[in-house]
């Protein structure tokens, strides 16, 4: 299904519905489309006559108008669906539904992306497919849950790294308005590792394509297709196929070791002829969409930019060549295509937060230590993988050239997996904006005022500190200035200046209050403070949702803060937090963002991590009252009540 005419007035809808005949005989059949509009009312029909012969397809086309359409964008994504029906002899023998979402887009080379005409940046994260304590098996609520959190800090679109995504995914995001960058491959001939892909690529490579292609090619979320990450085809190195994934980028990001006489022969490679191949497979089965790559190698001499078959150029990090990109490429239609890599633990703090910490600084490491003692990283914006950069400096390079049609961060949730910058005992993920358990970590919120029109002023970190401590004081903040209070008396206003996305004081710790008030013209818009915690003597837990179904599959995310006796978060606390569970229900995954913790993701049982842990609860199929009750030696317990109903 496609629309290759839309106005506001009116859109034009093609249809191509391919019909078999496994029946022995050739039969007389009559096929009907359908189009019901978000309100499920019919607004346009067709039908089509046709003999079809025994064991032989065919396919019949039908253009629909539909009238005054309601458009689908990222605000309003309005879903239509188009409803085929087979008849025979008068009687439907078959039926099938095709989500159909009325937009159109287009990439341009200066002027970045535009959703029905009207221009917008892309605001994207890379997404690798787990669901942190709930593993790699697809749960809808677990990954609307992500969305909706990536949502919140303004986010609107997906990049599904490294291969085809759930369709659950993409339903969601077809219903929830985002735009997604639909990659299938990770890796081509040339392997990252003993045994991935790269074993069967040359037997299935065309039909895993094709068959991603055909499968996704009717959400409307889908706006681009990816058909590579970093593969080591990018470029001619002797000792392609003997490097590990982190050799591979070091070398690709900083030696730039390839073979001359390819750089100047101007012939393409059978890398380049493989990157044509898989985009006329992509172009034969849908022509709506650019295909893209995402290439760490930005020089002419990728094999992939020397096919010249791609209409879309994407770049892995290398912000110092967003600006100039025309003029090595001119014409070409430019985004990133991943971005920033920065290191992070929610609730740590390495200081002074303007040193900025480069972790690990080579490859093979220097000898140089590298991270600290607790194998955590800071969560200022202070930290992050030497091919990569601050979240705000690349971000600033996103938002002022026009011609970057948008970025995707890695990654938007931490990961199972890939601790750099450390090795075991870590064993999960830094990248995230937000943790494991789904807990956003601080820069969240730059994003979040950057990225959206909500009033956004966000203060850390926590004021638990030793007397006389020297802290770096960071306020997030969409307002014109921000005036910092300890204990009532002013610290000064600040705004940001130049490239900066945060403001700063550096004071001495003192016992008490932080108070930020952010203004705007002299009004004041936000005013946040915290507290010096004392004591954990109480808990406290709060549902994402209090009502669920009763299908045996839905759930409840519930956060566990730990608090001292005037209420007050406590961002030490690492009480060990016991849960029982009353009701027709099951705990399936307890988390709490730590990346060193080995506690079972899938007991009963864990500590809190800097203040917080997360525990997930899932429905039975009996209706009714679920109590969860955490409790912890020494602290007041809590409960939170659920209700699981037919839906």
């Amino acid at each position: 299904v496609t629309t290759p005419e839309v106005s506001k007035k009116s859109a034009t809808v093609n249809i191509e519905t391919t019909i078999k005949n496994s029946l022995g005989i050739s039969v007389d059949a009559l096929l009907k489309s359908i189009i019901y509009n978000p309100e499920g009312n019919i607004v346009a029909q067709t039908e089509t006559n046709q003999n079809v012969v025994e064991g032989k397809n065919v396919v019949i086309t039908h253009d629909i108008i539909v009238e005054n359409p309601q458009l689908w964008n990222i605000t309003e994504p309005q879903l239509y669906k188009v409803v085929s029906e087979i008849y025979q002899d008068g009687k439907k023998t078959d039926s099938y539904e095709t989500p159909l979402g009325i937009r159109y887009f287009e990439f341009d080379p200066y002027e970045g992306f535009s959703l029905n005409g009207e221009k917008m940046k892309l605001l994207g994260v890379c997404q690798h497919h787990d669901l942190g304590c709930l593993g790699s098996a697809i749960n809808t609520r677990a990954l609307e849950r992500q969305l909706e959190i990536l949502q919140a800090m303004g986010c609107n679109s997906i990049r599904t790294s490294h291969n085809p995504p759930a369709p659950e995914l993409l339903d969601l995001c077809d219903k929830m308005g985002f735009i997604v960058q639909d990659e299938t491959f990770d890796m081509w001939r040339k392997k990252k590792t003993p045994y991935d892909y790269s074993r069967y690529f040359p037997e299935w490579h065309e039909r895993d394509l094709t068959d991603h292609i055909l499968r996704d090619r009717n959400h409307p979320s889908v706006m681009m297709w990816s058909i590579g990450n970093e593969v080591l085809e990018q470029w001619e190195h002797v000792d392609a196929d003997t490097l590990d994934i982190q050799q591979a980028n070091f070398i690709l990001n900083f030696e730039k070791n390839v073979d001359p006489d390819i750089i100047n022969s101007g012939e393409m490679s059978v890398n380049s002829l493989l990157t044509t191949m898989m985009v006329n497979i992509v172009k034969s089965l849908d022509t709506t969409r650019p295909v893209t790559s995402g290439c760490n190698e930005v020089n002419p001499w990728n094999n992939l930019f020397k096919s010249e078959s791609m209409e879309l150029y994407g770049f892995n990090y290398h912000h110092e060549n967003y600006a100039d990109f025309h003029e090595t490429y001119p014409g070409k239609s430019f985004y990133v295509s991943e971005a920033t890599s920065g290191l992070m633990t929610r609730g740590f703090y390495q200081m002074p937060s303007d040193s900025i910490l480069i972790w690990p600084d080579s490859y093979p490491p220097s000898g140089k230590p590298i991270g600290n003692d607790e194998n955590q990283c800071s969560s200022y914006d202070n930290c992050h993988v030497p091919w990569g950069s601050t979240h705000e400096e690349s971000w600033n390079m996103v938002k002022k050239y026009d011609h970057i049609a948008g970025t995707y961060i890695w990654t938007g949730f931490d990961y199972l997996g890939e601790p750099t910058p450390y090795w075991w005992p870590s064993r999960s993920s830094y990248f995230g904006i937000i943790d494991l358990a789904g807990f956003p970590k601080d820069v969240y919120y730059m994003y979040q005022s950057e990225w959206t029109d909500k009033d956004v002023l966000h203060i850390f970190p926590h004021w638990n500190w030793e007397p006389g401590q020297i802290v770096d004081v960071w306020a997030y903040s969409n307002a014109k200035e921000v005036e910092l209070f300890l204990n009532g008396k002013s610290l000064g206003t600040k705004s940001k200046e130049s490239d900066e996305l945060h403001v700063m004081w550096r004071i001495p710790f003192e016992l008490g209050t932080i108070k930020a008030v952010s203004r705007t013209d002299g009004q004041i818009v936000l005013e946040k403070e915290i507290k010096t915690a004392g004591e954990a003597t109480q808990l406290i837990a709060t549902a994402d949702r209090s009502k669920i179904s009763a299908d045996g599959y839905d759930l409840s995310f519930v956060t566990v803060d730990v608090l001292d006796e005037n209420g007050n978060f406590v961002p030490d606390a690492d009480n060990q937090i016991k849960f029982e569970i009353e009701g027709d229900a099951k705990i399936v995954g307890v988390d709490n963002g730590n990346p060193v913790s080995h506690e079972s993701m899938k007991g009963s049982t864990i500590k809190a991590f800097y203040g917080k842990c997360l525990v997930v609860v899932q429905a039975g199929e009996n209706p009714g009252e679920i109590t969860l009750t955490a409790s912890a030696n020494g602290i007041k317990n809590t409960s939170v009540k659920i209700k699981s109903k037919k839906l």
